[in-house]
Formats: structure tokens, sequence, C-alpha cells
């Protein structure tokens, strides 16, 4: 048994320096497999930002804000976009295989529209609670006279002052600006 004051015999070290060599041998072919993913947002065709997060096998490789390239490892990713600044916090998902040595774009182009709800009671602007729904998900609240980006599509509005309530049901298309006047 070695004691720790004693040197270790040449072959020790020399079989220590070949692993290490190896070693490093090693994390320089995981470095050459590296690829690139360039992410591109837009919003009803017009460039937009957007956050992107890239996995493999469930675990997370990269991610950032769209428009830089993002390092990953070579091999089949998931990349998911989301739209930045919009109420529902839109996100869309495509598979990819980052080959090593590329860059592979994704583009994802997102559909909203803006809509503004305006509380009036006796002719004059009111301040309320406006709840946005889409199906059977809350989607999120507006003050009177706010707009707001939402991805195109149906939602409820449900708009609250006082105790009394009033519902409406829009229809959002994309690029649309759609006003929803409360009266109460």
């Amino acid at each position: 048994m070695d004691s720790p004051t004693r040197p270790r015999s040449s072959g020790a070290l020399r079989s220590l320096l070949l692993l290490a060599i190896a070693g490093l041998g090693w994390s320089g072919v995981a470095e050459a497999q590296a690829a690139e993913i360039r992410c591109a947002v837009t919003e009803n065709g017009a460039p937009a930002r957007g956050t992107v997060l890239i996995q493999q096998a469930g675990r997370e490789v990269g991610g950032g804000s769209c428009g830089p390239l993002v390092s990953v490892p070579a091999g089949k990713c998931k990349v998911t976009v989301w739209l930045d600044g919009t109420l529902d916090n839109p996100s869309k998902s495509v598979e990819i295989d980052a080959k090593a040595g590329a860059v592979r774009p994704v583009s994802i182009d997102f559909q909203t529209g803006v809509l503004e709800v305006r509380i009036e009671t006796e002719g004059q602007r009111g301040t309320g609670m406006v709840t946005v729904v889409r199906g059977s998900r809350r989607i999120g609240t507006l003050g009177s006279g706010v707009a707001a980006r939402l991805s195109a599509g149906r939602y409820e509005i449900i708009v609250r002052l006082g105790g009394e309530e009033r519902r409406y049901d829009v229809d959002l298309r994309p690029g649309q600006r759609r006003l929803v006047r409360a009266q109460f």
C-alpha cells in the first residue's frame, strides 16, 4: 500500500497521464458535435420578440431570447417558442434534428389581435374588473380602457362593476383591433 508521502511508480503516472489526455480528447469531440439553433418569431407576419426553450430527451439544453444563435448538442430537439408581451402567453413547439456544425433555423408565426374593453356607466367611463376566459381557462384580467394583445380565437369577456356583471363572446381575428363597450 502506498503512503501519501511516497512517490508513485512511473507506470502509475503514465497511466494517469494517458487518462487525462484521453479525457481532453473526448471533450474536443463533444464540442465538435455542437449544433446551433436560430429562432425567429413573427406576429401576424411581422417581426416580433419571443423566448425559446430547447430540450433533448426532456432535459433543457438551451434557451433565451429568439434571434441570437443558441448552441446545443447535436441530435433531436424539442424547440418551444413563446411570443413576448401577450396576455395569454401563447407558445408553439416543433421537433427538429439539429445537425453537428450546422445552424438550424426555426421560424414561428403567431396570429394575434388586440382587445380593449371600456366600462361605461351613465355615459361616463367607469372602473371595474374585466376577466378574459378562453374555453374553461382564465387567461387574465384587464382594467377598463387597457388594450391587450391576445392570440386570435374565441374568448368570453366577463365585466363586473359593483354587484353587476356583463358577459360578451368575442371572436378575435388575426390583426384585428376589437373594442368592447360594457354599458352599465
